[in-house]
C-alpha cells in the first residue's frame, strides 16, 4: 500500500512540475549529446588513450576543447537551420492546413462513394489542430530557452567536479564501486544510443529530404525535420514520420505515382536506418520489450506530453540499467527486456 501511495505521488510530483523538470531534461539532454560528439570527435584525434595523454597533458587537453567546441558548432547549425529555415516554412504549412482538411474530406467523400461505404468527416482527426498543439508544445519549450541554457551552462561548469562529489557521497569503498559501475553503464549506453541515434537519424531525414525534393512533394523540409525528431520516438514515430507526408501527397499530388514514390522511398529509409543499421550500431542498449516501450511511450506522454515522448527511450535505458544491478530489481529489468537477457550485475566484492 505504501509503494502504491509513493508511485502516485511521484507522478503527480513529475507532472506537477513538468514547467521545471522539462527544460532541465532538455538541457540534460543537449549536454550529454554535446558531450556524446565530443567523445566520439576525441576518438578520431591524436592522444585518445590514457598513456599518450599522461604524456601529453597540454596536447591531448588542447584536442578535448577542440572536440568540445566541435560538438558546440554541431548543436549551433542545428539550431540555427531550426530557426531559419524548418519555423518559416512550419508556419507556412499551418496556413495550408485548412485548405488541407478539406482536401482529406473530398478524398473521404471520394472513398466512401467509390467502396459504397458510410463516412462521416467527424471521423477524421482535426490535422489544423493537431498541428496548433504540437507547435504549441515545441513553443513551450522554445520559450523556455533562457532557463534550458542557464541549466546546460552549469552542467558543463559543474561537469569537472561531478567525479570528486560523487566519490564525497558515497565514501564506504564498495558502494562507491557498484555505483560507480552503475553510473558509468549509464553514461556509456546513453552516450552511445544518443550519438547513434542522432546521426542514423539526421542522416535519414536528409536521404527523405532530398528524395522527397525530388519526387515533388512540397514541404520537403518539413517533413524531412518530422522524420529526424520523431526517429526519437519508438514505433510510433516512425508511423508519423511515414504517414503525414503520405497522406498529404496523396490528396495534393493529381496522380498516384507521388504518393507510391513517397512511400516507397520513406518506408524504405525507415527499415534500413531504424530495423537494420540502428539495433547494429546501438548493440544491446536497446534490448527493451516493445511492450515495454509503448507502456513507457504512453506513461510519459500523458505526463509531459509531446516532450515526454521524445524521451522516454533515453529514460527507459536508465531505468533498465540501474534495475539490473540490484537482486531485488532484477526482475523488473528481465520484463523491461527483449529476450531475458539483462546487463551483468556488478558483485560488490568485485575489485
Amino acid at each position: 500500500m505504501n509503494g502504491i501511495i509513493l508511485a502516485i505521488v511521484i507522478v503527480f510530483f513529475l507532472w506537477l512540475g513538468r514547467s521545471i523538470l522539462i527544460p532541465l531534461l532538455v538541457a540534460t539532454f543537449l549536454w550529454y549529446l554535446i558531450n556524446a560528439i565530443a567523445t566520439y570527435c576525441r576518438k578520431i584525434f591524436p592522444f585518445n588513450n590514457d598513456t599518450d595523454r599522461k604524456s601529453r597533458p597540454v596536447a591531448a587537453r588542447a584536442f578535448d576543447w577542440t572536440s568540445n567546441i566541435l560538438a558546440v558548432l554541431v548543436m549551433c547549425g542545428l539550431i540555427y537551420f531550426l530557426a531559419t529555415q524548418i519555423r518559416p516554412m512550419y508556419h507556412e504549412l499551418v496556413t495550408a492546413l485548412p485548405g488541407l482538411q478539406q482536401q482529406f474530406i473530398k478524398f473521404g467523400n471520394y472513398l466512401s462513394s467509390s467502396l459504397g461505404i458510410t463516412f462521416d468527416a467527424r471521423m477524421l482527426p482535426n490535422i489544423a489542430n493537431i498541428a496548433t498543439n504540437v507547435g504549441a508544445s515545441v513553443a513551450n519549450i522554445v520559450t523556455s530557452t533562457g532557463m534550458i541554457i542557464v541549466y546546460m551552462i552549469f552542467l558543463f561548469v559543474e561537469q569537472s567536479t561531478f567525479n570528486k562529489k560523487f566519490s564525497a557521497l558515497i565514501p564506504n569503498k564498495k558502494e562507491y564501486k557498484k555505483a560507480r559501475f552503475i553510473v558509468d553503464s549509464i553514461d556509456d549506453n546513453m552516450k552511445k544510443y544518443l550519438f547513434m541515434k542522432t546521426v542514423l537519424s539526421a542522416i535519414t531525414g536528409v536521404l527523405s529530404y532530398f528524395w522527397l525534393q525530388m519526387i515533388g512533394v512540397e514541404f520537403a523540409g518539413i517533413w524531412a525535420f518530422i522524420v529526424f525528431i520523431t526517429s526519437y520516438i519508438p514505433t510510433i514515430g516512425a508511423i508519423v514520420a511515414c504517414t503525414l507526408p503520405i497522406l498529404y501527397s496523396l490528396v495534393t499530388a493529381p496522380s498516384l505515382q507521388q504518393p507510391i514514390l513517397t512511400a516507397i522511398g520513406l518506408i524504405g529509409l525507415q527499415v534500413i536506418f531504424g530495423n537494420i543499421l540502428e539495433p547494429k550500431f546501438t548493440g544491446k542498449t536497446l534490448n527493451l520489450s516493445t511492450l515495454a516501450i509503448l507502456i513507457n511511450l504512453v506513461f510519459w506522454g500523458m505526463i509531459w506530453g509531446v516532450a515526454g515522448m521524445f524521451f522516454s527511450v533515453p529514460l527507459l535505458v536508465a531505468i533498465f540499467i540501474i534495475t539490473a544491478q540490484f537482486d531485488s530489481t532484477r526482475w523488473i529489468a528481465v520484463l523491461l527486456s527483449a529476450d531475458g537477457k539483462i546487463p551483468d550485475k556488478r558483485e560488490e566484492d568485485a575489485e
